[in-house]
């Protein structure tokens, strides 16, 4: 029978506060550990700044997002985007050991997307000692003062989210890395433009397709309709301008295609839980 331990026990209880650049270049690592849960374990939020990677040492516990409960073991990691509401913790009868990092960078929204971990939080077929390494190279270096340990950190994150990569493709149809030539077509267009007006029908013919046709082929290879694709472009580009610029609420909206800020705000609020000012407010002082 494991040996159970009442408390709670940090290992290793880290902080770093990146600087500007730091956040604008590289994957930062804001906090990081190692602990021992203890039977009572939990954590329960609404929504966090940053993402959570965790990686199951022993024992066992679950994780809760989207209104459902995941089993966690030794030798799965587990991503959360904190952003949505989110629970996890240990099981009592088997408490679990685990490494984590609360890391920031603007690629993990569509990164966590691409590897659905909406659905798919918990990674059970990767190389668990390479990920621990990784994890240990990150705990060496977050905190250091040298100019390259910030670099370093990052990379330590990008071995991790390689070796998940690498887990998820041992699972057939999870990652669909290939798209077809005409969706291709019509993301680059949304990417580059999503500030103009757009319509699916103009995306079809872009495309060589039907209406009806582009869209069953753009939801097979995105997992979401065109027009809710562009809609979370363009409210990832508005974080990116809350974030990095002092324009008012209605300029930011304006700049990604919104013409009406009280749409704006309330598809805002919808994807992120925050309406625009809270997500500035609370990113300023993370």
């Amino acid at each position: 029978m494991p040996s159970l331990f009442q408390e709670t026990v940090f290992l290793k209880n880290l902080y770093a506060t990146p600087a500007d650049w730091q956040r604008d270049l590289f994957y930062s690592v804001v906090r990081a550990g190692h602990l021992r849960a203890g039977i009572d374990h939990r954590i329960e939020r609404e929504t966090y700044p940053g993402h959570e990677i965790i990686l199951c040492l022993s024992g066992r516990g679950w994780l809760r997002i989207a209104g459902k409960k995941h089993d966690v073991s030794a030798g799965q990691l587990v991503w959360v985007n904190c952003h949505h509401p989110h629970a996890y913790g240990a099981v009592s009868r088997d408490p679990w050991e685990l490494y984590w990092l609360r890391i920031e960078g603007r690629p993990l929204d569509r990164i966590s997307e691409l590897l659905q971990i909406r659905s798919q939080p918990v990674f059970d077929k990767l190389n668990a000692r390479a990920a621990a390494i990784e994890f240990e190279r990150a705990f060496d270096t977050m905190t250091g003062t040298r100019p390259s340990d910030a670099a370093l950190a990052s990379a330590a994150v990008a071995a991790i989210i390689g070796i998940t990569f690498d887990a998820r493709l041992s699972e057939p149809g999870l990652i669909q890395p290939e798209l077809p030539a005409a969706v291709q077509r019509a993301l680059e267009r949304m990417r580059l433009y999503f500030h103009l007006p757009m319509r699916v029908a103009e995306l079809a013919q872009l495309s060589g397709m039907s209406e009806s046709h582009f869209s069953r082929q753009f939801k097979a290879a995105m997992g979401t309709s065109p027009i809710d694709w562009l809609r979370r472009e363009r409210i990832n580009q508005a974080k990116r301008r809350l974030i990095e610029s002092n324009d008012p609420v209605k300029e930011i909206a304006r700049q990604v295609g919104y013409h009406d800020q009280f749409f704006f705000s309330k598809d805002f609020k919808k994807m992120t839980k925050l309406t625009p000012t809270q997500f500035r407010e609370q990113e300023s002082h993370a």
